[in-house]
């Protein structure tokens, strides 16, 4: 009998891998990595109508109800990274700057410790990168 991967995910992940591999061995080298480049950035104003004051308003506005989400994210332990990077790009266009996205990070650090802050400065990083070469 030969020794699988002991960690229970690992095992999934090359079930998954295997079973799309026999439908299509093309997809033996595919990887879901960017695939948060293929959703829009929302508008700001899009924003703030679905996420921020636009239904309550009285209510957060979108820019801090994305710095929620982006710390909710971190303290987790910074392992959904689409989502990291997805949010830290919808918080600048809601009109945070690259400064707020990393003091909410940072801030983190008390509850998804140094590793978590570590890795979602380095996906904000590059964020900020592609939003200076797209702007």
């Amino acid at each position: 009998m030969s020794e699988g991967p002991k960690n229970p995910f690992e095992a999934m992940m090359r079930a998954s891998q295997d079973w799309a591999r026999s439908l299509n061995p093309a997809l033996e080298g595919f990887s879901p990595d960017g695939f948060e480049a293929l959703w829009p950035t929302m508008p700001r104003d899009a924003m703030e109508m679905w996420f921020g004051q636009g239904m309550n308003p009285q209510g957060l506005d979108a820019k801090t109800r994305l710095f929620l989400a982006l710390a909710a994210l971190v303290a987790q332990g910074a392992t959904a990274e689409p989502q990291i990077r997805l949010t830290v790009r919808h918080a600048l266009e809601a009109g945070a700057t690259p400064r707020e996205v990393a003091e909410v990070i940072g801030q983190m650090v008390v509850f998804g410790g140094v590793p978590a802050m570590s890795r979602a400065m380095q996906l904000a990083q590059g964020v900020f990168e592609e939003t200076k070469k797209d702007g």
